[in-house]
């Protein structure tokens, strides 16, 4: 496969020799935007997440297998988890995401998505006492059996329903050559859903068609879905789903189509078929890392827009959307070498986080 050792939107670029220049100074700016260094030192930090009780903390998901704690913009020394004995890391492999139960502030649960040390795929609940994971209240919530290294997907969020959702990449390799993205009998390639707050939930399979969704989220002000779908060879798409849709399941379309072009000439799976909102190609970047869409109170003229990006080339984007489509597209200013992710704080600001170890706040 031509692009086996990018990281779907997390190459472990460390060892390809990518380049991971920082910004020397602690703020980059033009025109109007600007990126202001938060935290350096991190190690492969690929997530950032914050319970909306906590406006103080930041969470920084380490690839290695920890969870680090920025309080009031300092690092903790102590991690809040560390599984790093249970983890596989490198390459696409990992501990790859982290999401807060919506009633974290009493019950103290989180969520982590992981590459456990056969290579498979595992979700597991904690619990915490407030300022770290209490090992013994691990629960497993998910596992599947992974043919391939790459291709993990990984990311977790509660939506605007309260069940939790989960991004899987199609199986990997390239081309997704078992079909996995377009078998509704398989999870690859899926969004699936779990009610956490049964004890013995099953996975729901709410959209397929996707090879690997590299952060989605939902827009905390009308619910409405985002994800970043890393392509083949040509094209890295945004995809779009209001919440007011009907559909029972949607399809975002891989293996048929990358991006709107076809990519095997193929009936689609069932499911209503949506095209992306936004995709580029090749001459811009190589994997997409999905983004936010910005409702803090700092920044006024960022509000509603749909921040997005590519690790490969650091480029950040973002549109607003209107009628179910993208408008008011642009290329922003400021680039993130190596960008792995976007995440918000409790308050709804914006921040961008670097493979090389460093966390940005988005001014405007």
């Amino acid at each position: 496969m031509r692009r086996a050792v990018v990281v779907a939107g997390v190459a472990l670029a460390l060892a390809l020799g990518v380049g991971l220049a920082v910004a020397a100074r602690d703020t980059e700016e033009g025109g109007g935007i600007s990126l202001q260094v938060v935290a350096r030192g991190l190690d492969a930090p690929l997530n950032l997440a914050a319970p909306r009780s906590e406006p103080n903390r930041l969470y920084v998901v380490e690839q290695p297998g920890r969870i680090r704690v920025l309080e009031n913009g300092r690092l903790r020394a102590e991690p809040f988890l560390d599984i790093r004995s249970q983890v596989q890391s490198g390459g696409e492999q990992g501990l790859l995401g982290l999401a807060f139960h919506p009633s974290y502030a009493t019950n103290r649960r989180f969520y982590v998505d992981y590459t456990d040390l056969q290579g498979n795929t595992r979700i597991v609940e904690y619990r915490s006492n407030g300022r770290k994971a209490i090992a013994a209240s691990r629960r497993q919530l998910f596992f599947l059996r992974d043919p391939y290294s790459n291709h993990n997907g990984g990311n977790l969020v509660f939506g605007p329903d309260g069940l939790l959702y989960s991004g899987m990449g199609d199986g990997g390799s390239g081309g997704d050559p078992e079909n996995r993205a377009q078998n509704p009998g398989s999870l690859f390639g899926k969004l699936l859903t779990f009610d956490v707050n049964r004890r013995a939930s099953r996975p729901r399979i709410v959209a397929l068609g996707l090879r690997n969704p590299w952060r989605f989220s939902f827009d905390r002000a009308n619910g409405d879905l985002y994800i970043g779908d890393v392509g083949q060879n040509g094209l890295e798409e945004i995809d779009y789903l209001s919440r007011r849709s009907q559909a029972a399941v949607e399809n975002y379309g891989w293996d048929v189509y990358e991006g709107r072009n076809r990519f095997e000439q193929k009936r689609p799976a069932p499911g209503r078929l949506v095209f992306p909102i936004a995709q580029y190609g090749r001459g811009e970047g190589y994997s997409v890392t999905g983004g936010f869409v910005y409702r803090g109170a700092r920044f006024p003229a960022l509000r509603g827009r749909y921040f997005y990006g590519d690790f490969g080339s650091g480029t950040i984007w973002s549109l607003r959307v209107s009628g179910g489509e993208a408008r008011d597209e642009r290329k922003e200013p400021i680039t993130v070498e190596a960008l792995s992710s976007f995440g918000e704080d409790a308050r709804g600001e914006l921040y961008a986080v670097s493979l090389s170890g460093t966390i940005y706040r988005i001014a405007g």
